[in-house]
């Protein structure tokens, strides 16, 4: 599989990567051996890149992935997790419900701060039972997680001191490029006022129906040369099983708006011959600063159906055409929960 650089740095990684929510349980099971099993029809097609956080499962998801990667050539893989989540141990009647399965043990506390990052990365070096971690990505802050006021005091905390623990981390050899791992475009453009990023993990925001990122982050990015790695291309799912009744669009349950859209959408797939989720995935990769394509799935048989996807050619006219279905800014779904 092709690969791709991260910023200015000298790592790369494959054009499409893993992500492990699925792995953790997220909204349904995932057995460990069915864990195992899907990280190695990952590699078998070729992903190198695996994409991991404390909050998938409470560290389940990380637990499987060292575990999987440790006796796999150190230099054909590259590995990110994330920071600003510290997992604590409770009693297994106080185990939050926060949509995974079957989790560990624990719950959440966040920490964007200095002392929260690195104690959160001291953590997933034990529960991964590795070394290395290539890639840092801050976690889920933003007003889509925390809402406008406790995100004003998460972000202070980030910026204060955060991203100096993450520059020491970087600079001293112990991670290799450092990022975002958000929902939202607006808090990667705040904080790339203030600070350089090698990469961003954006979810959901620059896709096929949902063209959020493209007016100010993309150009950002290129002028920064920050990498994006593009995470939820079929926005919840809609993408990929198109306007099917109880399709869900960004974790809530598609509007009349977004099910028309996605429906014009998979009559341009129809017209040019492929699969609308071939057209999705294929998407993000046409621009440059675009290193890979995050897919995630707790299942065999969707990894290697997902990578037949990957190698269908996709017509340039089906992307010109879609433009004018798309959307440029979808409301938060943090917000709309609140509300």
């Amino acid at each position: 599989m092709r690969t791709r650089t991260i910023g200015t740095t000298d790592l790369a990684v494959t054009e499409y990567s893993f992500g492990t929510a699925p792995l953790g349980g997220l909204y349904r099971a995932c057995p460990r051996q069915t864990a195992v099993n899907t990280l190695k029809a990952a590699w078998d097609e070729g992903i190198r890149y695996f994409d991991t956080a404390p909050w998938y499962g409470f560290g389940r998801a990380e637990r499987v992935v060292g575990d999987f990667l440790r006796d796999k050539p150190s230099k054909e893989w590259v590995l990110s997790t994330k920071v600003g989540r510290i997992m604590f141990p409770v009693a297994d009647d106080q185990v939050p419900n926060y949509g995974y399965v079957d989790p560990l043990p624990f719950d959440v506390r966040y920490d964007y701060s200095y002392d929260g990052i690195m104690r959160s990365l001291e953590l997933s070096h034990a529960r991964l039972g590795l070394n290395r971690i290539d890639i840092l990505y801050v976690h889920d802050i933003g007003v889509y997680t925390h809402g406008a006021e406790r995100n004003a005091f998460h972000l202070r905390a980030l910026m204060d001191s955060g991203l100096k623990a993450l520059e020491e981390l970087k600079s001293a050899g112990t991670i290799k490029a450092y990022g975002l791992g958000v929902n939202e475009v607006p808090v990667c453009l705040e904080v790339m006022k203030r600070a350089p990023l090698d990469c961003i993990l954006l979810a959901g925001r620059y896709t096929l129906l949902d063209r959020s990122a493209v007016a100010e982050l993309l150009p950002l990015c290129t002028a920064r040369n920050t990498s994006l790695v593009i995470g939820g291309v079929f926005n919840s799912g809609i993408l990929a099983t198109g306007p099917v009744d109880g399709a869900h669009f960004d974790y809530m349950p598609a509007t009349d708006d977004v099910l028309g859209r996605v429906r014009a959408l998979e009559g341009l797939a129809r017209k040019s011959g492929v699969p609308l989720a071939a057209a999705a995935m294929q998407f993000p990769l046409r621009h440059p600063a675009v290193a890979s394509v995050l897919l995630g799935t707790a299942q065999p048989s969707s990894l290697h159906r997902n990578a037949g996807l990957m190698r269908l050619p996709v017509p340039e006219t089906l992307y010109a055409e879609a433009e004018a279905f798309s959307l440029v800014a979808p409301p938060l779904m943090g917000e709309a929960v609140r509300q």
